[in-house]
């Protein structure tokens, strides 16, 4: 169980651990397992790096929610807290819920955009703060690479939704909107296959200060494609 505090609110973020479950399976299909788990390690460090800035300003509190039982211990530098079992909508709502009541705020991402920033971070939060029940930040796949909530969402709500659908996004923002209200932030693409890795590494060459994590991820991205067959 998480502690209960009274921070401003609880993020978490969505892992797989390397070793114990598939990693990106489309990235892994066309590049190989251990270029896609690599890759994942990487542009997880790099979101953490970002949400560790992010929760050192804003008086948050950042888990690893984890896919697995027992692999905490491959997680640092973040508390950890269990996804648990079910299908991806259910484990979110189990985080979520788990974060809304510890926190009363939620916010959950991934590490599939590693690109983030500080302030796509804030511009969730202030829209909470001026009164949004729920944020939703869109994916260029048609998924969502954020959401964050004041208050609890129905597990019907989580579970109605079909996800890793090109419409996920726009489902999830209309289920959320007929629920409460929902603003959105800016839109970022996901790592998912092959072909994103160069636009990635054009958006984490974009910018301005980026963490060292993020550095190390442009230097071994730049690299691996640079040194990629034809």
């Amino acid at each position: 169980m998480l502690r209960r505090c009274a921070l401003s609110g609880g993020l978490a973020i969505f892992v797989k651990t390397p070793g114990r479950s598939p990693i990106k399976t489309r990235l892994a299909h066309s590049r190989g397992s251990p270029f896609a788990e690599h890759c994942h390690r990487l542009a997880a460090a790099a979101v953490s790096s970002v949400v560790q800035r992010f929760v050192d300003n804003s008086g948050w509190q950042a888990h690893w929610a984890v896919a697995e039982p027992g692999a905490f211990s491959q997680w640092s530098g973040l508390a950890c807290m269990a996804q648990g079992e079910g299908g991806l909508g259910e484990r979110m709502a189990r985080v979520h819920g788990e974060l809304i009541e510890h926190h009363g705020r939620a916010l959950l991402i991934g590490a599939d955009s590693p690109q983030l920033t500080v302030a796509h971070l804030d511009a969730a939060v202030r829209a909470l703060d001026d009164g949004a029940d729920h944020v939703l930040g869109p994916a260029m796949d048609g998924g969502f690479w954020l959401l964050a909530s004041r208050c609890r969402i129905a597990d019907t709500l989580w579970l109605a939704v079909p996800y890793s659908h090109p419409d996920t996004g726009r489902q999830m923002q209309a289920a959320l909107s007929a629920a409460g209200t929902c603003a959105r932030v800016d839109t970022l693409r996901d790592l998912d296959r092959a072909a994103d890795l160069l636009p990635l590494l054009a958006d984490l060459s974009a910018l301005q200060e980026p963490t060292p994590a993020q550095q190390a991820l442009i230097d071994w991205l730049g690299e691996a494609l640079q040194n990629a067959p034809p």
